[in-house]
C-alpha cells in the first residue's frame, strides 16, 4: 500500500476456511472412521499449509497439478478407500481415480461429471449429510438382502426336513420378500437429523 507515492504497507490476502471445516476434519475419524485426512492443492505451499493447520489437517501436497494430484489418489486408493472432495476442473481426474469422487459446488460440469457424487451446496454440512445417508442406505440394503437370504435358508431347512410343504414354502417366501421389501422402504423415510456436525 502505498499513500502519497510512499510505502506505507504490504497486505496479505489469505483464504479463510469454512467456519464448519474444523469441526467437521475433526470429526472424520472417530464419527466416520477415516484414518487419514490429507489436503491436496495446487495452491503456494506457504496458504496450504495456513490453511491445513486452521482446519487441523497435518498431511499437506501443496502446488501439484492434476496429474500430480491423480498420482497421489491412486497410490492412497492402492492401498485403501479414499474419498476425493473437490471444487474444481483440476480436481476432476483425481476425483474419477479416487473410490469415491465427491465435487461441492456448481463451479464445473467437467467436476460434475467426473465425480460420483455431487452435492450442489458449497457447504461441508451437505458432505456430512451425505456419508450418514450413504451408510444408512447400505445398512438398511444389507439388512433386507441378509435377512431375506437368511430367513429363507431357515425355511429351506424346515422344507428339506419336512416340516414346510411346497405350498406352505411358497407363503413363506412370499412373507420374506414381502418383509425385505417393507424394511427397504425405510429409506424413504429419512431421520429429522442426517449430520453429526
Amino acid at each position: 500500500v502505498a499513500i502519497d507515492q510512499r510505502y506505507a504497507a504490504a497486505l496479505r490476502f489469505r483464504d479463510a476456511p469454512r467456519a464448519e471445516s474444523l469441526t467437521f476434519v475433526k470429526h472424520l475419524g472417530p464419527q466416520h472412521q477415516f484414518q487419514r485426512v490429507m489436503l491436496v492443492s495446487g495452491d503456494r505451499e506457504s496458504e496450504v499449509r495456513y490453511l491445513a493447520e486452521q482446519v487441523g489437517i497435518t498431511e499437506v501436497h501443496a502446488q501439484k497439478n492434476p496429474e500430480e494430484k491423480l498420482t497421489i489418489v491412486r497410490e492412497e486408493t492402492a492401498k485403501a478407500k479414499t474419498l476425493y472432495v473437490g471444487d474444481g476442473i483440476n480436481d476432476a481426474p483425481a476425483m474419477m481415480a479416487a473410490t469415491v469422487g465427491m465435487a461441492i459446488g456448481q463451479n464445473s460440469d467437467v467436476t460434475a461429471e467426473a465425480a460420483g457424487v455431487v452435492i450442489m451446496d458449497n457447504s461441508l454440512m451437505k458432505v456430512d449429510e451425505f456419508m450418514h445417508i450413504s451408510r444408512r442406505m447400505r445398512i438398511i440394503a444389507l439388512q433386507s438382502a441378509i435377512g431375506g437370504m437368511a430367513l429363507s435358508a431357515i425355511g429351506m431347512v424346515f422344507a428339506t426336513t419336512g416340516h414346510l410343504s411346497p405350498v406352505n414354502g411358497a407363503i413363506a417366501q412370499e412373507v420374506i420378500d414381502v418383509l425385505a421389501v417393507l424394511n427397504a422402504l425405510r429409506a424413504a423415510f429419512p431421520p429429522k437429523v442426517l449430520h453429526d456436525l
